[in-house]
């Protein structure tokens, strides 16, 4: 029972089909050839790029439990704004406290694909100072929301990664912007929030899900995008 609870949209059904719509735009411009040169820069062929997103997209339904927290969740059901977003609150029943689960969707398909990322371009030290300068942004305007978890507003981790990205180093500047921006997100928003997710009254508290999942989406596109138009060819291999 838990575990098909825990399974659902992290924003509404129409903003969910704007991303949807988003997608499907970015499939037309890569199929012209238009973005396919941002993305051969992050390292990644089209078709994988839009693989990575799909999954991204389709794997925001579903969350991993790992523990549940004592307590009483107080909202179910419900449709909670914050910062123009319209975040979910599942429908539950009977349930036994406040679920902590790993979206994957937004938090296991970023974490893989960074870590890809790290090992083939080997950007250890500049890819742990953009997730440490991006996950103290991101932990700063954190913003704990009742039934929810914790939410941050959609386009600070997509500006702030560009930027960061970019100043790090011009040539492995869309990588840098893919990692610092999901990475950074997931730690300052989410892990360094855990022990306020309690009194919220979320019956879910989905690391990478509602309240992060819109901006490492959209980071995943416009970061990598911005970062990988300003930069020079695509990124040699250090092995």
């Amino acid at each position: 029972m838990m575990s098909s609870q825990t399974q659902y949209l992290p924003i509404t059904p129409a903003l969910f089909s704007v991303l949807v719509l988003v997608f499907i735009v970015l499939i037309i411009l890569i199929q012209l050839r238009i973005l396919r040169y941002a993305y051969m820069r992050l390292g990644v062929g089209p078709g994988a790029a839009l693989l990575l997103l799909f999954g991204s997209l389709v794997g925001s339904y579903f969350n991993i439990p790992i523990t549940v927290l004592p307590g009483h969740a107080v909202r179910s059901g419900e449709v909670v704004n914050f910062f123009g977003m319209q975040y979910v609150v599942p429908v539950v029943s009977q349930w036994p406290g406040t679920v902590v689960a790993v979206n994957v969707g937004g938090a296991v398909i970023p974490t893989l694909m960074s870590a890809y990322l790290m090992l083939r371009y080997q950007l250890w030290l500049r890819a742990t100072i953009a997730v440490v300068v991006i996950a103290a942004i991101i932990h700063s305007m954190a913003t704990p929301v009742q039934g929810v978890g914790i939410a941050v507003p959609m386009f600070v981790p997509v500006v702030a990664t560009a930027i960061l990205a970019f100043l790090l180093s011009r040539e492995y500047a869309a990588p840098l912007a893919y990692i610092g921006g999901s990475m950074g997100t997931l730690i300052g928003a989410d892990l360094l929030n855990l022990d306020k997710i309690n009194g919220l009254g979320a019956p879910v508290a989905s690391i990478g899900g509602a309240g992060t999942f819109d901006g490492i989406f959209l980071t995943g596109i416009l970061a990598v995008l911005l970062a990988g138009l300003a930069s020079p060819p695509r990124p040699r291999e250090v092995w």
